[in-house]
């Protein structure tokens, strides 16, 4: 462990045990000393906390350009092809803004952008809020027929996109704009360029977000929510002009707004990894250590990943921030850079709560997602909207500067999703209704519990699928996994657990003994799937639709397989296998362990006396759940019942 890491690492550790005892002694004692290490300043994620410093009356793109005129020559944005100056990036959006406002653009006018990850994405977006308008980010990767309906859902005046892109979409409402071809423009002389006149609740820009009904739908954000993420992430992770950050996340995922203001805000440099490095971890891990970045984003389920690698004891990077699905893992105590783990709905400007993910073994809970962030409010409430008591489970809502105005053209989604504020004297407040299941800790943090809509229910038992993976990840050999439930030959519900595993030693029954050490039987897969990697949606969250079909070819079995060796195992064998829709049963795998339960031990007893006669006591079924041990009894039955007849 490097000294720096390892100072760090105490203070937060000290820190942490501090707030557990002294809350209220948290802020005061603690933030002056964490700011001179350069690591995150956490007192930034305590509940109700807001900052202090310059009025808010210069927005993002007004920052960038005071940044422009202090450091003209200081690298802005880089990548393979090529790199920007912040006095490159000034005049290149000044023109194109300029160019904006010759076609219309205005305050709150919508602009599409349909570019790869690049500097010119970035360009385009700044160029946009420069005129006053904002910006619509639709990733070139989604399908076609995705991108004609984002394009038709909303009224956007213009599209930039490049020549390539433009000829898979069909003509629409809009100007198209291309920045191939606009390139060469952006060489003329630099032109007068008057600011538009943009107020803090003007929109900044909107993001599509995927909808419950099948149809995304677009989230406007306004330049105050935006600001206050930029003027929060700044302080609480010590953001100076140089630092290097990373721009990995897809352009549609509201991650990427994260990964840039802050840093061009700052006068740092942002860098692109080309799209095969972003894709393994290996690989960005060398290009995070060869480009001496300092701050990085990558979503939860490549930071699971890039914190299990082996990384240089001394490297530029302190902060690795993730977020975007539920963190399972904890970091090794030998990481050389702090984990934050983040949590916030697009709905409210890409972070709610942050914070540190310090070292341990912690099998039985899984990583937090810290405290509200800077002038936000998070409340845990009943389905009454009552607040429910420390550590009881309810739904989290968020009031505070990050509110979004909701969704665009679609009043009545907006009504149900942004409900009035109980909580607040001021009349318009209201509160975005996450439906994420939540509980406060009595450290003030908040742990994830659940999605409302993802909770199972299996033979009267309410399953939360996360419980069981932040279990299943702890067991060695196990590298992520996610638990969804499939109907099983019979139609009842069973667990699958699909998993990622570094090593070829896992077996059903091992993985299940595992589990059965923490969680009672009805949380315990019955199939367990191993995968080279977990399907991934364009935001970094798990694609659970994706996911293949659980069948025998891909399942995780065990190496010791029995064959039946009796006329009454075989029978038996066969009449598990039908029961549980199993292709092969060993005489040794347990019935519980394979999907069965109460009511199938009642068909197991049914279909055991159509086949010997006799009758299996269901507690024998419990307590004797293999089919060689049931073929014991059934022999014992059947000798004992001819005796009795002789």
């Amino acid at each position: 462990m490097s000294q720096r890491f390892r100072s760090a690492y105490l203070l937060i550790r000290r820190i942490k045990l501090k707030l557990e005892k002294s809350p209220s002694q948290f802020q005061s004692d603690s933030a002056p000393a964490l700011a001179n290490t350069g690591s995150p300043d956490i007192s930034a994620l305590s509940r109700d906390n807001t900052f202090s410093g310059d009025a808010q009356d210069a927005l993002v793109p007004q920052l960038i350009s005071q940044q422009a005129r202090k450091t003209p020559d200081a690298l802005s944005l880089s990548s393979e092809a090529h790199s920007l100056t912040y006095y490159e990036l000034e005049e290149c959006t000044n023109r194109l803004a300029n160019d904006l406002r010759a076609l219309g653009l205005g305050t709150e006018t919508l602009v599409g952008i349909c570019l790869p990850r690049s500097p010119e994405m970035i360009v385009a977006a700044l160029a946009i809020m420069k005129a006053g308008g904002a910006y619509v980010p639709l990733d070139p990767e989604y399908p076609v027929e995705r991108l004609q309906m984002m394009l038709r859902g909303i009224p956007i005046r213009v599209l930039i996109t490049q020549s390539h892109i433009r000829r898979a979409l069909a003509a629409g409402d809009w100007q198209v704009m291309l920045l191939d071809a606009t390139q060469g423009r952006l060489q003329r002389p630099s032109p007068t360029f008057e600011p538009t006149v943009v107020n803090a609740e003007n929109l900044a820009y909107a993001i599509y977000t995927s909808g419950s009904s099948g149809r995304p739908k677009a989230v406007q954000i306004v330049h105050s929510g935006l600001l206050n993420l930029v003027r929060w992430h700044q302080r609480a992770f010590s953001v100076t002009s140089a630092d290097r950050a990373t721009q990995v996340a897809s352009f549609g995922f509201d991650a990427a707004a994260w990964e840039v203001w802050p840093y061009l805000c700052s006068g740092a440099s942002v860098h692109f990894p080309d799209d095969t490095t972003r894709g393994s971890v290996i690989a960005l891990r060398d290009w995070i250590v060869k480009r001496k970045v300092t701050i990085s984003f990558v979503p939860t389920a490549l930071a699971e990943s890039m914190i299990t690698l082996d990384w240089p004891s001394k490297i530029a990077l302190r902060v690795l921030l993730t977020g975007g699905d539920t963190l399972h893992k904890y970091p090794p105590s030998d990481l050389p850079f702090l984990l934050v783990n983040n949590y916030g709905p697009t709905e409210c400007t890409v972070v709610t709560t942050s914070g540190v993910t310090l070292p341990g073994d912690h099998a039985e809970s899984q990583p937090t997602i810290g405290r509200s962030i800077d002038n936000v409010q998070t409340y845990i409430c009943n389905e009454r909207l009552e607040r429910v008591p420390i550590g009881t489970v309810g739904e989290l809502y968020i009031g505070g500067a990050g509110l979004s105005r909701g969704y665009l053209n679609n009043p009545e989604l907006t009504a149900a999703a942004f409900v009035p504020n109980p909580f607040s004297d001021s009349p318009g407040d209201r509160l975005y209704k996450t439906g994420d299941l939540v509980r406060c800790l009595p450290n003030g943090e908040i742990a994830f519990v659940g999605r409302q809509d993802e909770q199972i229910k299996i033979r009267g038992y309410r399953i939360e699928p996360n419980e069981i993976v932040t279990t299943l990840n702890q067991c060695p050999g196990v590298q992520s996994s996610v638990v969804v439930a499939q109907p099983d030959a019979s139609g009842d519900k069973r667990l699958v657990a699909y998993l990622v595993a570094s090593n070829d030693q896992l077996t059903r029954s091992l993985l299940q003994n595992y589990l059965r050490t923490y969680l009672p039987d009805y949380m315990i897969p019955t199939t367990f799937v191993r995968l080279d990697s977990l399907p991934m949606k364009p935001s970094g969250k798990i694609d659970r639709s994706a996911l293949p079909s659980a069948t025998s070819l891909n399942t995780v079995g065990d190496n010791l397989y029995t064959a039946p060796r009796t006329q009454v195992e075989q029978r038996m064998v066969s009449i598990l296998s039908e029961l549980l829709g199993l292709e092969k049963v060993g005489v040794h795998d347990n019935f519980f362990f394979l999907g069965g339960h109460s009511l199938l031990g009642t068909q197991l007893i049914a279909r055991a006396r159509d086949a010997f006669g006799v009758e299996l006591p269901l507690r024998k079924v419990f307590d004797s759940p293999t089919a060689a041990e049931l073929a014991t009894e059934i022999e014992r039955m059947l000798d004992t019942n001819q005796i009795s007849a002789d």
